[in-house]
């Protein structure tokens, strides 16, 4: 009998190596998936899980499927991967310095002008004073 090829080993380590890669292009954009990156742990749990899967398939029916030598060694990179991605995410983010020149909480944010949507230019100052367009609130 011919050992089929054991699929889902390979296919829950790619989503591992995706999970990192589609957090830095794709869901750092948005807010909702950037500061709580809950689709990039969902992507990540997948695939350890289709992973873990195919490793005990492998094991527990070795004349059918094989991955009993890449299965366990991909598990090991894929959990290597997910937990430096957390590192990075966790830890080593809030070694970050502070940034000097940024206004803290409460202090007012200095004065800038920007072209507003008609190309005019909009200054800070004149928004907070009501002298805008009249739908600008800043909070």
């Amino acid at each position: 009998m011919k050992r089929r090829r054991n699929v889902s080993i390979w296919a829950g380590f790619l989503l591992v190596l995706a999970a990192p890669i589609t957090y830095g292009t794709v869901f750092v954009r948005f807010p909702s998936t950037r500061d709580q990156p809950w689709a990039t742990f969902l992507i990540l749990g997948a695939g350890l899980a289709l992973t873990a899967a195919g490793v005990g398939r492998a094991y527990r029916d070795p004349d059918a499927y094989r991955g009993k030598v890449a299965g366990p060694i991909l598990m090991c990179l894929g959990a290597a991967v997910a937990a430096c991605f957390c590192y990075q995410l966790f830890v080593y983010t809030h070694q970050l310095p502070l940034s000097s020149g940024a206004p803290r909480v409460g202090e007012a944010a200095p004065d800038f002008t920007l072209p507003d949507q008609n190309g005019n230019p909009a200054t800070l100052s004149n928004l907070l004073r009501g002298g805008g367009a009249g739908q600008h609130v800043l909070r």
